[in-house]
């Protein structure tokens, strides 16, 4: 719960036991924060470690429930877990998660800024096909559901993370 400093009007952060912040309020299936007390859904654990294959299965199984905040969170994990030739890969993914969350939110403006990011900061691995994520469709998507938006187009935001669910390709 959130303290007062003494003379101070404003309320500390929430910390976790290593001092890092964090922010204990419930959120709803959007990941925007509800009232204290109030029933959200579940999150993500913040110490979250996943397989990569897992990670994408966790993350896909969020947006098709209509998670993507909670899909980004799971992306978030795998990014800050992956190797540093993968860190760009993985926090592209996150930033089409974040974006997908904004589109839903109502918010077209920093859904497409995100989404075009997103496939920007993807694209480099378009050759690749890691942990079968199809790279080139995912970039199509972002770029594509990026200028829709920025144009008050209709919108599907519907996304696959990997062609084929039974990921037989592996990373590089």
């Amino acid at each position: 719960m959130a303290r007062l400093s003494p003379g101070d009007h404003r309320p500390e952060r929430d910390r976790d036991p290593a001092g890092r912040p964090r922010n204990a309020r419930p959120r709803d299936e959007l990941g925007r924060p509800l009232p204290p007390g109030a029933s959200g859904v579940p999150t993500m654990p913040d110490d979250l470690v996943l397989t990569p294959h897992d990670a994408l299965d966790e993350a896909q199984r969020l947006l098709d429930a209509g998670r993507p905040f909670h899909a980004h969170e799971v992306l978030e994990s795998a990014w800050k877990a992956a190797p540093t030739v993968e860190r760009e890969f993985w926090r592209g993914l996150a930033q089409l998660a974040v974006g997908l969350t904004h589109a839903r939110r109502g918010n077209p403006a920093g859904a497409a800024r995100l989404l075009a990011r997103a496939a920007d900061r993807i694209a480099p691995y378009a050759g690749q096909r890691p942990y079968g994520v199809p790279v080139p469709d995912l970039v199509r998507f972002g770029r594509d559901t990026a200028d829709r938006l920025a144009h008050d187009a209709a919108v599907d935001l519907t996304v696959r993370l990997r062609a084929d669910p039974g990921h037989a390709t592996t990373a590089r």
